[in-house]
């Protein structure tokens, strides 16, 4: 009989793992009511740290790449044709104006003057010769014991003897200053090179460089600025963003390649008349004293201009200016401690800090710390103390700390003083 039922009837044919199955799936069941009623977690407030910002005149340092030169770079060549006797400076060394630095064989030199002096003196004999017949001559003609003509041709040889004198001085002159040549002094103070000519080398009009004498003291420094940031400062200047000094009066700084800043300040001493057609930059000098022979000529260095002030200026930390689709924007923080989406209009740096053109107004208290997080509208928490500031740029100005501020409950500060207020 028990063969006419289906074998899923049987008592034995229900595994014990499907009532366990069955068990479990009613449990859960029974709980979903009970789950259902608990309400989602609530977001906790965002701690964010943050800035007031507040507009004040404030000096900028723009800065160039710069390569040093050499104030007074000589060439030191050979002015005769001979033979090099002797390298008398070290190379490399400092040497002073007038200090000999090369000797050439002076032989042949003072055989030339030799027999200049001895040509100036034959012509000498010529025309005392010549005188003295003119003064006999003289005389016999007044008597007209000789004719006019005699007394033409004894004055035209006194005359000719008395030029060949002149020009015999002339040459003894030239091999004098040519006996002089050999001994080739430096013209100026300055650096030495290293020798392009040895001992003993025959020197002539094709290799007639010896080395290069570089003055150090003082030394400059040129730099290009771009025709479009020159048109831009401009235009700044015009419409009142930018006070520059009256008659270009900058102070220049120089940072060297190892980031330390040059002890000396410098000067604007010459700027070109016209822009370079290939690079369409505007060459700028400036002149720096240099007495320790820091500098040396074809140094790269970074020139940081200063001088100009941008009057009721709005810096902000780099690092609270974030980008999106539409352009740079910061978070704000309104009346209600809420958060604010602003964008803004970004300017030039100043060291860490970004000038903000447009976008902000004095009182704005701006998101530093925390911001990346951030939704519109969502409420924040101040947290006390000071944004953490980042290493200064070498060569710009230290900006202050700003102090933390609540948008919450703001607090009147003292005199001076910005203290942080107390959040809700």
């Amino acid at each position: 009989m028990n063969s006419q039922y289906p074998s899923l009837f049987r008592p034995s044919a229900c595994p014990s793992w499907a009532l366990i199955g069955l068990f479990v799936v009613f449990s859960a069941v029974a709980l979903l009511p009970a789950c259902s009623k608990e309400a989602p977690k609530a977001r906790p407030p965002a701690q964010v740290t943050v800035i007031e910002i507040e507009p004040k005149d404030t000096p900028i340092v723009t800065q160039f790449v710069g390569q040093t030169e050499s104030s007074h770079e000589v060439e030191i060549r050979s002015r005769v044709n001979g033979f090099l006797d002797k390298r008398v400076y070290t190379e490399g060394t400092l040497v002073k104006a007038g200090e000999v630095m090369f000797r050439m064989d002076p032989k042949p030199f003072q055989a030339a003057l030799d027999a200049a002096q001895g040509a100036l003196a034959q012509q000498q004999a010529r025309l005392t010769t010549a005188r003295a017949n003119l003064a006999r001559v003289k005389p016999l003609v007044e008597q007209d014991a000789l004719s006019q003509k005699d007394l033409d041709d004894a004055t035209g040889q006194e005359q000719a003897a008395a030029a060949a004198v002149e020009s015999a001085k002339a040459e003894v002159q030239q091999a004098k200053l040519n006996l002089g040549y050999t001994t080739i002094a430096a013209p100026v103070t300055g650096l030495s090179s290293y020798a392009r000519i040895q001992d003993g080398a025959y020197i002539n009009q094709a290799n007639s460089l010896l080395t290069y004498v570089s003055q150090l003291n003082p030394i400059w420094v040129n730099f290009s600025i771009s025709e479009n940031d020159i048109l831009k400062y401009r235009g700044q200047a015009a419409r009142g963003e930018l006070v520059v000094p009256k008659n270009g009066a900058y102070e220049v700084e120089i940072v060297l390649a190892d980031g330390t800043v040059f002890a000396q300040k410098g000067r604007i001493t010459f700027a070109d008349a016209q822009y370079s057609p290939q690079t369409g930059t505007f060459l700028v000098r400036a002149t720096f004293p240099n007495p320790q022979g820091v500098l040396r000529p074809g140094q790269f260095v970074r020139a940081n201009l200063i001088g100009a002030v941008r009057p009721k200026g709005i810096l902000v930390p780099q690092r609270a200016v974030q980008q999106g689709a539409r352009g740079h924007f910061l978070w704000v923080i309104n009346k209600e401690s809420k958060a604010e989406n602003r964008p803004v209009v970004v300017g030039d740096w100043k060291g860490s800090d970004w000038f903000i053109t447009e976008g902000l107004r004095g009182g704005d208290k701006v998101v530093v710390d925390g911001g990346l997080t951030l939704q519109p509208g969502e409420s924040v928490t101040i947290k006390a103390g000071v944004p953490a500031q980042p290493a200064a740029t070498p060569g710009a100005a230290p900006q202050p700390a700003p102090a933390a501020v609540s948008a919450a409950t703001p607090t009147k500060p003292e005199a001076g003083k910005t203290e942080p207020a107390k959040g809700k």
